[in-house]
């Protein structure tokens, strides 16, 4: 049996946890679908199932290994129709993708839907956190870094830049007042953001008239590491901030935030698609980064 074959055995009885049910469904012998898993193992130098009477799991190896068949055979299948004429031909396989928890909740995940019934053999993976992934050592095929990117072998393509804002809540802005310039912010409190806690917070942050930024020492009672938890301490007056405009619009329109100092705002943040340094991507790679500029290219200026 052949290589590739032995891993699309070891798929189905990784996906189904049985040599039989496996056997059944590829129209094999069960004798068969064990000699091309153990010979698998014996290449490998490692176990990939564990064996019982009762059922078959992966060991932490073996679901390695089922993550990057999967992945491989998927690329081995967009091979056999590279040169297909049809724009239209199925994608298959898997797309890991990273990007801030805001974008993603307010405008991804709402129309990943559409893509995924127009492409359902595609299974997607959506880290959604603030914190900023390792791209290559993770192993993820494409992410939506805002902020500098600051990573090395990677490709970096512009996508635009967000706006910011400052904001508090109308609770804390009765309770310490609307502050009209700079100077009034030593009375103030800044809710500080870090994604890693412990480090020294950067303060209030703006850009002067040459264009040049400056940042302003502001006390505050409350660090957050997330762009949700950052939020909900404005709203429960604990504090200014100072965000992506896009991210609280909402609550800019319904009241529930108000915006102060207009004229000391944070420069625009930068926004890239980060995507590994490859001779030729994979198609499900490319369309989906496709797609996700064009979703993309309404919330960002410029």
């Amino acid at each position: 049996m052949d290589q590739l074959q032995a891993m699309r055995v070891y798929l189905r009885v990784a996906e189904l946890g049985s040599f039989t049910a496996a056997a059944d469904n590829l129209g094999m012998l069960k004798a068969s679908v064990s000699n091309a898993v153990r010979q698998l193992e014996q290449e490998l130098g490692t176990r990939l199932l564990h064996r019982t009477t009762r059922k078959v799991q992966m060991t932490q190896d073996g679901q390695q290994y089922y993550e990057r068949c999967r992945d491989l055979l998927a690329d081995f299948e967009e091979l056999t129709t590279l040169f297909s004429a049809s724009e239209d031909r199925q994608l298959r396989g898997r797309l890991r993708v990273d990007m801030p928890l805001a974008l993603a909740r307010i405008r991804v995940i709402p129309h990943l839907p559409e893509f995924l019934l127009r492409h359902p053999q595609l299974e997607i993976e959506l880290s959604s956190t603030d914190r900023r992934v390792d791209m290559v050592r993770e192993g993820f095929d494409c992410v939506v870094r805002v902020g500098g990117v600051g990573e090395q072998g990677v490709i970096a393509l512009p996508l635009g830049e967000l706006a910011q804002c400052n904001c508090a809540s109308p609770g804390y802005l009765q309770r310490y007042g609307m502050p009209q310039q700079l100077a009034d912010l030593a009375a103030h409190q800044l809710v500080h953001y870090a994604q890693s806690l412990g480090s020294r917070p950067t303060g209030f942050e703006y850009q002067d008239a040459e264009g040049q930024l400056q940042r302003l020492a502001m006390p505050g009672s409350v660090t957050v590491n997330n762009s949700d938890a950052y939020q909900q301490a404005a709203l429960a007056g604990l504090g200014i901030i100072q965000v992506p405009r896009r991210g609280v619009q909402s609550g800019l329109d319904s009241g529930s935030l108000v915006e102060i100092l207009p004229l000391y705002v944070p420069p625009p943040l930068p926004v890239s698609l980060l995507y590994a340094n490859r001779r030729q991507l994979p198609l499900r790679v490319r369309r989906f980064m496709t797609w996700l500029q064009e979703l993309l290219k309404p919330e960002l200026q410029g």
